[in-house]
Parts: C-alpha cells; structure tokens; sequence
C-alpha cells in the first residue's frame, strides 16, 4: 500500500522529505506531492491528478496539505487518511466548525497526529472535532507546536502501525 503525503503552505515536496524517509526506512512505499499553494478547496484537483487509483492508497499531509487531504478523502474515499498538525484555525481564531464540517463524510481510517501546544488546533476542540469523523484515532503530544519533527520518530512509529493494521 502506498502512502501520498503533501507539504504544509510553507512548503514543499521536499519538506516532506523526513516523512517519507522515514516511512520508508521502516519498509513502507512512500512518496511526497506538490500542490499549489492558496484556498485548500482549489488544492483538490492537484492533489487528485497525483493519486490515481485513490481507493488504494492512504493519503494525508501537514498542515495545508492534510487539510487538502481531507477534503479530497470527503468526496472520494483513500484506503485511509494521514492527518499531521491538522490546521484546525488560524492562530487566534475561534471558527473551527467550517473546517471540519467536511469530516461526517469521510468514510475511510482517520489518523490524527497533533501536538497539544499547536497554535493552529486548540486541543479541547480537536478532542470535539474528531467526534465527526466516522472511524479515527487521534495522537497528541504534550508540549508539541505545530510540526511533528520534535516527535518525529514516534509520528512514524504510529503511522506505520496505522497502515500496517489497515
């Protein structure tokens, strides 16, 4: 089974590269992806053009490039989906609902990997959002920021047991 990660929307392919590494050094098939940078919703095409055969893969992404993930998982379900530091609100920001609105439609496997300090997902309402989603397992990190790379070994440790377990 082959994993489809793409970058946050400070990135890039490349930035993915500790992801797919290390998912890779543990045996799995894994491959980042460009997308281009502005609305997610208009991010869906791109990101659909780079995962043919959809329905088997997993697909996810930091960030952005979960988020873009997610919508597409919404209108054609992935074997499962990969989110990391899912971008929950702006920093600051209180309207979290029209973000996760799209999740009562994804069918698929849900991992969720967040830290518990990132200042784009308050945790109190990840911990309500994921209620939404049909099937998930969500994975914080006390004191973790928005990026997983401070847990890095542990993200990858998870998300193999994830994909493994499928």
């Amino acid at each position: 089974m082959e994993i489809v990660l793409a970058h946050g929307a400070s990135g890039n392919a490349a930035s993915m590269a500790p992801y797919v590494d290390g998912l890779r050094g543990r045996g799995l098939v894994a491959r980042a992806i460009d997308l281009p940078v502005g609305k997610a919703e208009r991010a869906i095409g791109a990101y659909r053009a780079q995962a043919p055969g959809l329905d088997r893969l997993v697909i996810g992404g930091h960030s952005y490039g979960g988020r873009v993930a997610s919508l597409l998982a919404a209108e054609d379900a992935p074997q499962a989906l990969v989110l990391l530091s899912y971008p929950l609100h702006r920093p600051g920001g209180t309207d979290w609902q029209a973000r996760v609105a799209h999740w009562p439609a994804i069918a698929c496997p849900v991992l969720l990997l967040s830290g518990e300090a990132d200042p784009f997902a308050r945790i109190g309402w990840l911990r309500e959002a994921v209620g939404l989603l049909p099937q998930h397992t969500l994975i914080t990190y006390p004191g973790v920021r928005h990026g997983l790379k401070p847990v890095l070994d542990d993200a990858l440790v998870r998300i193999e047991d994830f994909v493994r377990g499928l």
